[in-house]
């Protein structure tokens, strides 16, 4: 499955964790491809073996790997476009100084590659200083529209919202939808989104008109004893999208 098919009618794509290689399978298989299986860089002690492990994961399922950082920890991000580059993913994601890396490395303009930016409490503002260094100074604030041309420069895919706490910043995130719609421009809203809150997070960046949308559900949806992800609400979650687009 190509790429631009893991997107539901073109317009909505999962992003979930994997917790396991047959959990990979078993979540590919609920979400009928139309998915990308979130595999941890933060989770292995080096790169070799990140890489080897990753590289069993895309081959189980068609290639949906989406390389993560770990809750979004700038300490990953040269592992993280390293590993982009030697395995080719379909998806990466990237605290925002990471993003220009990531895409030399992978070579092509292919994979999609996020770029983390964060709320700050006004709507129409965002922080980019998610990199390594600039995480720890004062915050990096820009409207969410120059973000979002920043982003482009580098050879960004989408905007990745997070820590979004589910609904709790969402004027925040109606403006960064909205913005990405403006600018035609992939949205992944990312942090504290479950099954209870996920259509309505959803339905914010349909209104808006954003052409392409990943949300990221993750822990909400995983058994805490295992650490899998439960196959059934990922069902439940492509249900939940084509009844949003019919």
């Amino acid at each position: 499955m190509s790429l631009s098919d893991r997107f539901y009618r073109g317009r909505v794509c999962l992003n979930v964790l994997a917790g396991s290689k047959q959990n990979a399978r078993d979540i590919f298989t609920a979400a009928e491809g139309h998915v990308l299986v979130g595999v941890l860089s933060k989770n292995y002690p080096d790169l070799d073996s990140a890489e080897a492990d990753m590289r069993d994961y895309a081959g189980l399922i068609d290639n949906a790997l989406s390389i993560g950082l770990g809750a979004g920890d700038p300490r990953q991000s040269a592992m993280v476009a390293t590993l982009a580059g030697r395995l080719k993913p379909q998806h990466v994601n990237q605290v925002f100084t990471g993003v220009g890396a990531s895409r030399a490395l992978l070579g092509d303009a292919d994979s999609l590659v996020n770029g983390l930016i964060s709320p700050t409490g006004t709507p129409g503002m965002v922080k980019i200083a998610t990199g390594p260094l600039s995480a720890a100074q004062p915050d990096g604030v820009v409207s969410i529209d120059t973000a979002i041309a920043l982003l482009k420069d580098m050879g960004g895919s989408s905007v990745k919202f997070f820590p979004m706490g589910g609904l709790a910043c969402g004027e925040e995130y109606r403006a960064v939808a909205e913005a990405c719609a403006r600018n035609d421009f992939m949205l992944e809203p990312t942090g504290g989104i479950t099954p209870d809150n996920v259509s309505a997070i959803l339905d914010i960046a349909l209104e808006a008109g954003v052409g392409r949308i990943i949300p990221h559900v993750y822990s909400s949806i995983m058994d805490p004893q295992t650490g899998l992800t439960r196959p059934s609400q990922v069902s439940e979650l492509l249900l939940m999208v084509k009844e949003r687009l019919g």
